[in-house]
């Protein structure tokens, strides 16, 4: 019987957690009630969850949760689960990581042994934080891209990504995809059926391939430079006007070179592929709260060419105008859109 250890602690997400096993108690339960085969009936999963100290962790919300006992990078395991510090508290949980020390040499050890190693959301952080993502494909939540990525240069990072794979590493973006990260777990060590009648018991979306249409690619930018947020500023309250690298810098008092190597090191981007950015998170906004037509917010965002701001806010969130009304639009701006 496959063993998945769960190796949590202070400041984590409890959904995460719960969650996952969940997904395996359903697991079991589909496997258990299938029709005996030729080659019996599926593995029945069994997990753990450990932490450090062999105690109750507590979450981010304030929740205990009880543990089965210590992580002991010993132990044997077909997988081990690493969730992510609560998204919000990333910063802090970078400060005091001298006190998961043990969690990532006991991370190097399983992975040495073969153990596959799978984490969600922030999760990756602590495999990038062990070494073990270096060269390798992963994914984190979206909010966080930017400052993994600086981080970690090392890591191929994947953001839009749903789900990322390689090297006995798997790796999903926000909370929720933990679900999905619990249903590949299940396909691996219970197979595709179970794991698809399992996701269809619990209405778990295993289409969903990308962050993308859920990201803001302005959330995750802070900087100091009071130069670029008044730009930004500029940028926010004339989105309608054509972009002009010129005219900003006139506008600042500034050099064109100047704003923009300012604005790079700053922002991570260019005044003009923020600004493109910019737009689209405007637009997404606008279909998902206006009573606007699709042409009616393009002009909105600076777009007089409504094919122009299909294919940039397809190119940004993987979604057409249209698929992203249907997916996210609240239900008294859906007609509205409709035209």
């Amino acid at each position: 019987m496959p063993l998945i250890r769960i190796w949590v602690y202070d400041g984590i997400l409890a959904s995460g957690v719960a969650g996952i096993v969940d997904v395996f108690t359903a697991a079991n339960s589909v496997a258990a009630n299938r029709p005996r085969r030729q080659n019996g009936k599926p593995s029945q999963l069994r997990w753990r969850i450990e932490s450090l100290s062999g105690r109750p962790i507590q979450t981010a919300s304030g929740q205990i949760v009880g543990v089965d006992g210590p992580i002991s990078a010993r132990s044997s395991a077909d997988a081990v689960v690493i969730p992510g510090p609560f998204v919000g508290d990333i910063e802090r949980f970078f400060a005091r990581l001298d006190t998961v020390e043990p969690l990532l040499a006991a991370l190097r050890r399983q992975h040495e042994r073969g153990t596959l190693l799978a984490s969600y959301c922030t999760g990756s952080v602590i495999l990038a934080e062990a070494g073990l993502l270096d060269g390798r494909v992963a994914t984190t939540h979206w909010a966080k891209g930017r400052t993994f990525a600086m981080r970690y240069p090392a890591v191929d990072l994947r953001v839009a990504e749903i789900l990322t794979e390689q090297n006995r590493i798997v790796c999903s973006g926000a909370v929720t995809t933990s679900l999905n990260l619990a249903l590949r777990l299940v396909e691996k060590f219970a197979g595709t059926d179970v794991a698809t009648e399992t996701g269809k018991l619990m209405l778990i979306d295993g289409n969903r391939v990308s962050q993308a249409p859920y990201a803001s690619r302005t959330h995750d930018i802070q900087h100091s430079d009071a130069l670029v947020a008044q730009a930004q500023s500029l940028m926010e309250k004339s989105l309608q006007r054509g972009f002009s690298l010129a005219r900003l810098a006139r506008d600042l008092a500034v050099s064109e070179r100047t704003l923009n190597r300012r604005f790079k090191l700053a922002v991570g981007e260019a005044p003009l592929q923020y600004l493109q950015a910019l737009r689209v998170d405007v637009a997404k906004r606008l279909i998902e709260s206006r009573r606007l037509k699709l042409d009616a917010v393009s002009a909105r965002v600076g777009y007089n060419d409504l094919s122009t701001f299909r294919r940039l806010f397809k190119r940004e969130t993987g979604l057409s105008p249209r698929e992203y009304q249907r997916r996210f639009a609240r239900v008294t701006a859906r007609i509205a859109l409709a035209g």
